[in-house]
């Protein structure tokens, strides 16, 4: 966990950013936090992976939503269900996520539109096609270990804020509760994801060979 206080550093910029409404310090910040949780896989698992991917979407769709305007916040929707699909391929190929997770986030995606829907004006497909691969990852990290179900959970919330507000409207704190559940959600996501691909490949016990990854398990596949 040592390799990751960079990412502490840029996260808490980001937070005092948000807090202070200071724009030069969410610039400086916030399009590196994809980035250094990016090095920190790479670093440990030597390899580009799907995850390696989504997080160079979020890069881009941090830079993105950093500018005001409907059209930057389609990109930056845009990129984050680049993001999204690409963590439900990493996921799908670990293993098959619980029945109960998939059925639940469904739920979710279902209630959450319906009561949005009106509000959402000439956004209700894009947040419908969005909030659909969002509650699929989310689901789906549910799979991968605890952690990285937290992970997902978090995502979830922190966007389902972002489509609040989207709606006109907003919580008390509200930007620091979209930031807040966001960072948390890419460390979590990551570091579990990490944490359980890299059990799939350690060595077997008596054997000199590293153990196989689970491979893609059938008709889960995207």
């Amino acid at each position: 966990m040592r390799r990751l206080w960079p990412f502490a550093v840029v996260a808490a910029v980001e937070l005092l950013g948000v807090a202070a409404d200071s724009t030069v310090l969410q610039w400086l910040a916030k399009p590196l936090l994809a980035p250094v949780l990016l090095v920190y896989l790479l670093r440990v698992r030597r390899r580009v992976d799907p995850v390696a991917v989504g997080l160079v979407f979020a890069t881009g769709g941090d830079i993105a939503l950093l500018v005001s305007g409907e059209t930057a916040f389609l990109v930056g929707m845009g990129c984050f269900l680049g993001t999204q699909v690409a963590f439900l391929t990493a996921f799908l190929r670990h293993r098959r996520p619980p029945f109960v997770a998939v059925a639940s986030y469904l739920a979710c995606w279902a209630v959450a539109n319906l009561v949005l829907w009106n509000s959402l004006g000439p956004l209700r497909l894009p947040v419908l096609g969005y909030g659909l691969a969002l509650s699929l990852m989310a689901a789906a990290a549910a799979g991968v270990s605890r952690r990285a179900a937290l992970g997902g959970g978090l995502f979830l919330i922190s966007d389902l804020l972002i489509g609040m507000e989207a709606a006109g409207s907003r919580i008390p704190g509200h930007s620091l509760a979209v930031m807040t559940t966001y960072i948390a959600a890419l460390l979590l996501i990551t570091t579990g994801w990490v944490a359980a691909a890299t059990e799939g490949t350690r060595p077997a016990a008596g054997g000199d060979s590293p153990a196989p990854a689970p491979g893609p398990v059938p008709g889960t596949a995207r």
